[in-house]
């Protein structure tokens, strides 16, 4: 971005070129639509997708293992972001019928970005919903959950597991504790991922947060928690009831 002819660049060209490398960083190899090789990478993401007529064409579809799984819809910086989940039925109707894709029904993986600002939807969650993302997903990642989509396609995402979690077992836990854990899975269960959980001190708070992780990892499959602690010596705690 420091060459001088970016200074004449229109703001979506500007959006796209840092579109390009943070794909290219996520593993991606990004291709023009008429120099299209789906071997030269696991993860290729093609610009300028023409889709059946009169459907136009996409600024970017993503390929993992040669199907076709998601798309990105370039913004000039400044833009507003919303949800892309309405424009996922656009892109299933217009593609051409020669182009496999990942998964029957709409592409599941949708993202809109400006290059600074990315969102991000997953047409596989329930109560489907654009989030904000650091970055794009890698081809991996995209892959994996594809995998749980056939897996088990009643819970083929962290926040369809979330709703179907078992019944909790209280018999070691303090009333409190206990509380705790049951109304922050209902929230979860709610699709509202962001809570709090405040308890006086000697409450048990550090064996509660265990508890929870557990039941994330174990029945959620959850694939990654972090429990961060602020002193040496609640780290040590955390890890003694761990």
């Amino acid at each position: 971005m420091n060459d001088p002819e970016s200074a004449y660049l229109t703001p979506e060209a500007k959006a796209r070129l840092k579109i390009d490398e943070m794909l290219a960083a996520a593993g991606w190899v990004v291709q023009d639509a008429n120099h299209v090789d789906l071997s030269a990478s696991r993860g290729v993401a093609v610009r300028e997708f023409v889709l059946k007529p009169p459907h136009g064409k996409v600024d970017y579809l993503l390929f993992v293992d040669g199907a076709a799984t998601g798309v990105i819809e370039a913004k000039k910086e400044g833009e507003t972001l919303t949800g892309v989940e309405w424009q996922n039925a656009k892109y299933v109707e217009g593609l051409p019928d020669e182009i496999p894709s990942a998964l029957e029904g709409p592409l599941p993986f949708a993202y809109e970005s400006t290059g600074i600002e990315t969102r991000f939807t997953n047409a596989l969650d329930p109560d489907t919903r654009s989030r904000e993302v650091f970055s794009f997903h890698r081809p991996e990642t995209l892959s994996d959950w594809v995998g749980e989509v056939h897996k088990d396609p009643r819970a083929p995402t962290l926040r369809y597991r979330l709703r179907a979690l078992p019944p909790l077992d209280a018999t070691d836990l303090w009333t409190a504790q206990e509380r705790a854990i049951r109304n922050l899975e209902t929230s979860l269960a709610d699709n509202r991922p962001r809570a709090l959980i405040q308890m006086a001190t000697g409450a048990g708070k550090t064996f509660t947060a265990a508890n929870i992780a557990y039941r994330l990892v174990r029945f959620a499959d959850a694939r990654r928690v972090l429990f961060l602690v602020d002193r040496a010596n609640l780290g040590r705690q955390t890890l003694a009831e761990f």
